[in-house]
């Protein structure tokens, strides 16, 4: 058995559709993301498979539990580190994990040597005894890491575990995560709007958008998908080119088009501009990436295709 199997899984809130059901498995021991904008159904799916809402239809079962049905057994085999810090920061990083493994009933013997190997995995043994509001960004972030790992969970849930936090700073919380995952066997899901986190972390990636899961495989699989490389031109009459091109997508007055070979097929480009009489103002060539996947998907970009306020209201009225 797989340690997650999402079965069309699906939430509602009154006539707002937030995850519409999605179906998907996850291997023992694997990585995986869950990459989209905001307000593409990320955070609500997560909040699901922690039991924290209930599906309005669909079911999950975690490590073989059943989310509606036995979620003190799905809460005993997660840890999770939400988007929003909760950590007290009127106590030591040491309090703040004491804290925590007497909520998950640590055994007491082994509750020191637990807190201080979690420290340790997250570089935290000299901070240990000083209060966290203290703690810079990273630190609070690695110590919320620490506490979601101290009860020995099978499965680890991150949500958005580097949002805020300064480039170094991330890529740090990432070699982390890809240690941890390694050490400690477990199994690790990530939600994220970066595809650079993704790309880095991640053995395979759900893309979501509106709810659903519009793409799923290994970063590479995905971006091998669009056929090749990816031309960016901006022609002088941009509806003219419409006519000329295919496989493409219209951005910011651009056109971005998948090619197989960047190299060969730019020469065609030009001869099509110039047999129609098209100026191309610039070109620019590059490897594709995973905001070019749900570009091409979508006819959006990742960074830019944010929940309307229409539906962003009626979700937190909800």
């Amino acid at each position: 058995m797989s340690a997650v199997e999402v079965t069309n899984l699906t939430k509602k809130f009154k006539d707002f559709t937030a995850v519409n059901s999605i179906s998907f498995s996850i291997e023992h021991g694997e990585v995986f993301g869950l990459l989209g904008p905001n307000g593409a159904g990320k955070t609500t799916t997560l909040s699901m498979l922690c039991t924290i809402l209930k599906p309005t239809e669909g079911t999950a079962t975690i490590n073989g539990f059943d989310i509606i049905n036995q979620p003190n057994e799905v809460r005993k085999s997660i840890g999770i580190v939400f988007q929003d810090p909760s950590l007290d920061d009127r106590l030591t990083g040491r309090e703040n994990l004491e804290m925590h493994a007497r909520l998950y009933n640590v055994d007491e013997k082994a509750r020191n040597e637990r807190i201080n190997e979690v420290l340790r995995l997250v570089e935290l043994e000299d901070k240990a005894d000083h209060l966290v509001r203290t703690y810079s960004g990273g630190m609070r972030r690695r110590l919320e890491i620490a506490r979601g790992l101290i009860h020995y969970p099978k499965i680890l849930f991150l949500d958005e575990p580097t949002l805020g936090l300064d480039p170094q700073t991330r890529i740090h919380i990432w070699d982390y995560i890809k240690e941890l995952a390694k050490r400690e066997k477990i199994t690790v899901i990530i939600t994220t709007h970066y595809m650079d986190e993704a790309d880095a972390l991640c053995n395979r990636i759900a893309i979501m958008d509106h709810g659903q899961i519009i793409a799923l495989d290994t970063s590479e699989n995905l971006k091998n998908g669009l056929g090749g490389d990816t031309i960016t031109l901006k022609p002088d009459d941009i509806e003219k080119a419409k006519t000329v091109f295919d496989n493409y997508q219209i951005l910011d007055g651009e056109m971005v088009l998948f090619v197989k070979n960047a190299e060969k097929d730019m020469r065609k480009i030009f001869e099509k501009a110039e047999k129609s009489k098209i100026t191309i103002l610039e070109i620019k060539m590059r490897k594709p990436t995973l905001n070019d996947v749900f570009l091409k998907l979508t006819g959006r970009e990742i960074r830019d295709a944010e929940i309307s306020a229409k539906e962003a209201r009626r979700f937190r009225g909800h």
